[in-house]
This record gives structure tokens, C-alpha cells and sequence, in this order.
């Protein structure tokens, strides 16, 4: 048990307290055979005390809200579990994705979760750059199967919502997934009637705003997944500077 505490407790400062800490007592409890209070203790002891945010912060409310996605079609497709499987293991090496991956599974069985109290605390804590990444990667979940449903645009758009994340913003990040003859200005949020020096001015906006620089603070593995983004916004800018010869 002492090497799985130290896990969580390294790098986590707000999960462990709020919504979110009722549930990953509850889900390591199970994991465990019995979390108690003094065991969280234990975990907060191996935390940063710095107050800032850490990457695990990051990662537990993303494996969270990854759980409420896939769940939200009701039913789970072995793709999407692939796709967190994967990309935890991209980011974070073989040893912490298989410890996440044993903390997923128990967010998968627990139904007991109130989606807008975990968005609550973690907009509290999280940074925008950071929530803007969480939904990125909400819906890079949703396509893995190859289709991205309703009821799961619905439930990012519900999360982004409880995120304080703008509908521009919220759209903009949608419209990465999806192939369309407006995607490339919905990324950029413009309309196409939007002038070139229009343009020019929404493309340095957005790359400031997906600048992989901005998720610094939790790590090179999230600076590398912030990184996507930011080249869907340039092959955006490149696919209309094209169209219109500029």
C-alpha cells in the first residue's frame, strides 16, 4: 500500500480534499481493501506544499472526467479505455500510467459522482490553459471509437460549461476533431466573412491561448500534449492563408 500512497500523494495538493477526495477515498478504499482518514493524511504528507498546482492534480481530475465521457453513451467501448490507456502511458512512462490506470477503472465503476462538484473544485484550482486541455482531451477520448456522439458532445459541452469555458472556446477545440469546410475558421473562432488583417489578428490571439508554454507548470508530458493544439491552430491559419492565396 506504501508505494501506491506515495503515488497519489506525490505532486497532488487540492484532490486531495473536496468532491474529488470523497471519491478517490472511495475508489482507493476499494482499490486498497480500506483508505482511511489517517491514510489520506499519510498521502498529503508525500504532497507539494507549495500550494501550486501539480501535474497529479491534472491527472486525477483528468481521469475522472474521462471516466464521466465514456460513460455518458452508456456503454464503454474498449477503444476509448485504449485511448486514455495509451496517452497516459505517452505521457507518463509504463509504472504511473498502470497506477493511474488501477484509480480509472475504479472511477469507471463508480457512479456515484456529481460531475459539476468535481468542476467546480478543479476550475477553483486549475488554470484556463489547463481546463482548455482537459476538454482537448475529453474529446480526443469521444473520437477514438471513430464517432463522436451527441449524448458525448453534450457531456464535454455540460463539463466545459461547469469549467467556465466559452462556447468560442468550447467550439474552437470541436471543431479539431471534425473535417468540414468550416473547421478551420471555427478553430480560429471567425466567421469566413472575417477580413485577412481579421485573420492575422485571430491567429496570434489563439496562439497565444494554446501556446504549449502555458501548461509549464505541470510538466514537460502535458507540454508535449498542449502541443496538438497549438498545431491545429497553424494548420488552420495555413489551410485559409491557401484558400484565399494570401
Amino acid at each position: 500500500m506504501g508505494n501506491f500512497i506515495k503515488w497519489i500523494g506525490a505532486g497532488v495538493g487540492f484532490t486531495l480534499g473536496g468532491p474529488i477526495g470523497s471519491i478517490l477515498g472511495f475508489v482507493l478504499g476499494s482499490i486498497l481493501g480500506g483508505f482511511s482518514k489517517e491514510d489520506i493524511e499519510n498521502a498529503k504528507k508525500y504532497s507539494s506544499t507549495s500550494g501550486n498546482v501539480q501535474s497529479g492534480d491534472f491527472e486525477i481530475s483528468l481521469l475522472l472526467l474521462s471516466a464521466v465521457v465514456i460513460k455518458a453513451d452508456g456503454r464503454v467501448d474498449e477503444r476509448e479505455l485504449n485511448y486514455v490507456r495509451t496517452h497516459f502511458k505517452n505521457m507518463y512512462g509504463e509504472e504511473r500510467a498502470n497506477n493511474a490506470f488501477k484509480l480509472f477503472k475504479g472511477f469507471m465503476q463508480n457512479n456515484n459522482v456529481s460531475t459539476q462538484q468535481i468542476c467546480v473544485q478543479i476550475r477553483q484550482n486549475l488554470t484556463h490553459a489547463s481546463r482548455l486541455q482537459l476538454v482537448h482531451f475529453l474529446f480526443g477520448i469521444a473520437k477514438s471509437d471513430g464517432n463522436v456522439s451527441e449524448i458525448e458532445v453534450q457531456a464535454i459541452r455540460t463539463i466545459a460549461s461547469y469549467l467556465y469555458i466559452s462556447l468560442n472556446d468550447f467550439e474552437s477545440i470541436k471543431a479539431m476533431f471534425y473535417e468540414d469546410s468550416e473547421s478551420a475558421y471555427k478553430i480560429l473562432e471567425i466567421e469566413k466573412t472575417a477580413t485577412n488583417e481579421e485573420l492575422k489578428a485571430a491567429y496570434r490571439k489563439m496562439v497565444k491561448k494554446y501556446h504549449p508554454d502555458k501548461l509549464q507548470h505541470l510538466g514537460e508530458e502535458h507540454v508535449k500534449g498542449a502541443e496538438e493544439k497549438f498545431k491545429q491552430v497553424q494548420k488552420a491559419y495555413e489551410q485559409i492563408q491557401k484558400e484565399r492565396g494570401v
